[in-house]
């Protein structure tokens, strides 16, 4: 900045904006805790940041996970093969991936211990349109308190390997259920980025705590988590219930835990998870009929009754005809 003189190692230009003298000239830095306080404020569980750069580390797991089909049917997971490993092919300029993470842990349940069960991510509003909005206030702030930067939103919308990064900028370690996982509220959230050209402070990653336990592993229904770490995503009933467009395989039969739109059993015995706390955010909350439903009316459901129950839910993604197929393949 004009004017600013380097006598000292570090100048504030204001709150937001230092420049200092790094030994090989001065450098401009931006300090992040606008960023994470804006966050927090728009009711962001936790914000860490990365260098916008190739995941050297993921490159042959993708490679290795696509190569062995463990993707079935999501033919989209192949490709953007390159954009998936470097956001600034995805990003033109960027220089920081800034991920963040937002809760909707639901401590309310089905009150039909037999109907057909639905993951509690898509018991409200879908997430997408939620989050993204929030998304686009925070980038709004960023420009507002630092200037002219440009950037994108991505809510489980992109070639983005958001686990990764989210553990590259500090926010938990991949369990063994390949989920992120936090020692203060476990799994239960959505993951999301802004990927700006500004160049911010890296954070680190975290430890692993898993330590030994194995439940994950012990308790999936159709023995998807192969090893520690690797998930077969052709065996998970998320993707049964909801990527598999052709019919379920014959051989699920009884193995589906009653599971007619996602899962949570992984994460639902992962101990991690006795710190889960409800979220605070009324758009997530499941409508009176979701959770009063019964077994016969799961079973009779209609199309203007799924049309009401789930309006502006993810549960659409698997329209009308997918869900009725899993809840027929569910009771025969």
């Amino acid at each position: 900045a004009p004017g600013v003189g380097l006598a000292a190692p570090q100048i504030g230009i204001n709150k937001n904006i230092f420049v200092f003298d790094a030994g090989d000239g001065p450098k401009v830095a931006i300090n992040p805790k606008l960023i994470k306080t804006e966050a927090k404020r728009l009711g962001f569980l936790s914000c860490g940041i990365s260098k916008a750069e190739f995941l050297e580390e993921e490159a042959p797991r993708l490679e290795a996970w696509l190569n062995q089909k463990k993707h079935g049917e999501m033919h989209y997971m192949e490709n953007h093969f390159d954009k998936r490993l470097d956001p600034t092919l995805l990003v033109e300029g960027s220089k920081s991936v800034i991920s963040l993470t937002y809760n909707y842990f639901c401590e309310d349940h089905q009150k039909d211990p037999e109907a057909p069960k639905i993951s509690k991510y898509a018991y409200g509003v879908d997430y997408h349109y939620v989050i993204k909005d929030k998304l686009k206030l925070l980038l709004e702030h960023i420009r507002n308190e630092i200037g002219d930067v440009h950037g994108r939103a991505f809510v489980d919308s992109a070639p983005i390997l958001e686990k990764a990064w989210a553990k590259k900028s500090g926010l938990g370690w991949i369990g063994k259920h390949s989920n992120l996982l936090t020692q203060k509220v476990g799994s239960f959230y959505f993951i999301a980025e802004l990927i700006i050209d500004l160049e911010l402070e890296p954070d680190y990653a975290v430890t692993d705590h898993c330590g030994s336990c194995t439940a994950c592993i012990d308790a999936c229904p159709t023995e998807a988590i192969t090893e520690p770490y690797k998930v077969d995503g052709s065996k998970c009933i998320s993707y049964f219930t909801i990527e598999l467009k052709d019919n379920i395989p014959t051989e699920m039969k009884g193995k589906l835990d009653n599971w007619m739109f996602g899962c949570d059993v992984c994460q639902d015995v992962c101990p991690w998870n006795r710190f889960s706390k409800g979220h605070n955010q009324p758009l997530f909350n499941p409508k009176p009929e979701l959770l009063s439903m019964t077994k016969k009316d799961w079973e009779e459901i209609t199309q203007e009754t799924f049309n009401k129950v789930f309006k502006n839910s993810a549960v659409k993604r698997t329209k009308y005809s997918g869900l009725t197929r899993n809840i027929k393949f569910l009771k025969h």
